[in-house]
Formats: C-alpha cells, sequence, structure tokens
C-alpha cells in the first residue's frame, strides 16, 4: 500500500494503519474483499503537510474541512479549500501540500479491494477531475469520526469488518453530499429546498409547474437540473416520496390502506395500490404482512 506521510502527528491528530495480518483477512473475506480501509487518519491545521507519490499503490480520498493547500496530478493543478474532496486512485501520481499561511484540516482514507475503480467513478472521479466537492458537512466529518473509531478495538476483526462497511457508507454519503452541494451552487436552485417542499406536500398532487416555480426556474431547465442531480425526473421522485412515507405509515400504524392512500393525496384506493405495487413490488397489504411477521 501507498504509505501516509511522515507528517509530525499533533496531540488532536489520527494516523492509523490497518496491520498487514488484517489487511490479509479483509482482501478475503466476503463481507469486505470489495472494499476495505488500508490507512485513515486525521490532520488538524496542518502546517508543512506535504507529500509526492510518484508511485500511487491505492486508493486515497482526502477531505478538507478547513485552510487551503494545493493538489497536482500531471500537468493539472488546483488549489483546494475547505469542502473539496481529493479523489487520487491506484496509480495516480499525485503531490499535494498545505498552504504556508492557512494550512488545511484534512480528514482521510486509504483503501483497497476488488470493487475500488467502481467506487471512485461512483464519486465522479475521471481523469481529468481529481478533485471535487461536497462541502464542509457534519454527516461527512460524523461519518470519517465513526470510521476512526476502529483504532480503539485491539485489532478485532468484526470491528474491521464493520468498519470497512462505514467506509462503503461514507463513499456513498459523501457522493449524496457532493450532489446536493451541486445543486445549492446552481444559481436559483436549492435542491434541498424543493425536497423540503415536496415533503411538507406529501398529502398533495404537485405540478411540475409549481416545483419549477419553487425552484424558481423554467420547467425545462427545473426538470433537466434535477434528474441530472438525483437520477429522478422531479414527479418520479415525488411519487417515489410518496411511497416511501406510505410504507412508513404502514409499518409504523395500524391506518388503513383508504386512509394511507389519503395520507400521501390519492383519494382512490385502488389507484394507489396500483402504484404502490408498481413502485415497491408488492401490494400495500402485502407489504405489511411482511414487515410484521
Amino acid at each position: 500500500m501507498s504509505n501516509p506521510s511522515k507528517w509530525p502527528l499533533p496531540h488532536a491528530g489520527v494516523r492509523f494503519i490497518t496491520p498487514t495480518f488484517m489487511l490479509e483477512k479483509l482482501a478475503r473475506h466476503p463481507l469486505t474483499k470489495d472494499c476495505y480501509p488500508t490507512a485513515m487518519g486525521y490532520y488538524p491545521a496542518a502546517s508543512g503537510h506535504r507529500m509526492q507519490r510518484e508511485r500511487h499503490d491505492d486508493n486515497l480520498l482526502l477531505y478538507c474541512t478547513s485552510g487551503r493547500g494545493q493538489l497536482t496530478v500531471g500537468d493539472w493543478h488546483s488549489q483546494v479549500t475547505a469542502g473539496h474532496i481529493m479523489l487520487l486512485p491506484q496509480g495516480l501520481a499525485h503531490t499535494y501540500e498545505a498552504d504556508g499561511d492557512d494550512p488545511w484540516t484534512l480528514y482521510w482514507v486509504h483503501f483497497q479491494g476488488a470493487s475500488t475503480r467502481v467506487f471512485m467513478q461512483y464519486l465522479g472521479y475521471r481523469e481529468d477531475r481529481p478533485l471535487t466537492s461536497a462541502g464542509v458537512s457534519p454527516l461527512l466529518i460524523g461519518a470519517f469520526t465513526n470510521l476512526l473509531e476502529v483504532r480503539r478495538t485491539g485489532y478485532s476483526t468484526r470491528a474491521f469488518i464493520n468498519a470497512s462497511n462505514h467506509l462503503r457508507h461514507l463513499i456513498t454519503q459523501m457522493s449524496m453530499e457532493i450532489s446536493a452541494h451541486a445543486g445549492r451552487l446552481q444559481s436559483g436552485f436549492e435542491l434541498d429546498h424543493v425536497q423540503a417542499y415536496m415533503l411538507e406536500h406529501i398529502d398533495q398532487t404537485i405540478t411540475l409547474d409549481a416545483l419549477a416555480q419553487v425552484a424558481n426556474m423554467s420547467k425545462y431547465h427545473f426538470s433537466n437540473r434535477y434528474k441530472t442531480l438525483t437520477g429522478y425526473p422531479p414527479i418520479k421522485h415525488f411519487l417515489n416520496m410518496k411511497m416511501e412515507h406510505a410504507c412508513h405509515l404502514l409499518d409504523s400504524t395500524d391506518m388503513g390502506v383508504s386512509e394511507i392512500a389519503r395520507g400521501v393525496g390519492y383519494d382512490d384506493p385502488l389507484y394507489f395500490s396500483r402504484l404502490f405495487s408498481k413502485t415497491v413490488g408488492s401490494s400495500p397489504r402485502g407489504y405489511r404482512s411482511s414487515t410484521r411477521k
């Protein structure tokens, strides 16, 4: 694996390397072989931090939560600021360093596994895009903090299996935060605001025109932007939200199907049941029966 930097670790910093015997277990175990951490850490206000790798043997994510730095990959160079994520897959030579006047604070994780290329692509890595942004997200900071807890387990195999799956969750959470941040950067378009409006009106019918008005965009541009950020057209996503809420009501209440249908905006319970079956894969009664066995 690529060794972490030898930056002098302060009292509040963390640098943890997965031992070789555990790496061998994780590489073989069916629950971890696709993606597992090889090293991880937290570098606060990392003055003097610098790393250059001509040979990079694993994959690396670095998340800047404050301060500044620079990243160079080949002829490409960029400043790194708070909220940026550096995506450095296996084989990519690179150099990065903290700013001299305002050094960055970093959370980082090296990882390996059979599916790491897929995970990097899922985060949006392209040959000309080793840098992306999720903003400064408390959710991601919390996810990194949870991942780092594995260093206090006495090299427990079960704890490392759990940490490997925390890492998968971190990556998928990171993808969601990247998407949400991109939406917030769009002039006049706040994805969180639009989706909050959807949830507030989950018991009603909303038109595409109404959602575009909430987003302060034309219907055409709103629909295209929403699908780019979420993978769904807005009305289809609203339908999915309704069915998620219907599942919650079926799980957590004794409300009848007709009452639940009205609770998600459908006066016709038969029509609601058809939509539910098409979306979820079973009838409302069948879903309730399967969750209460």
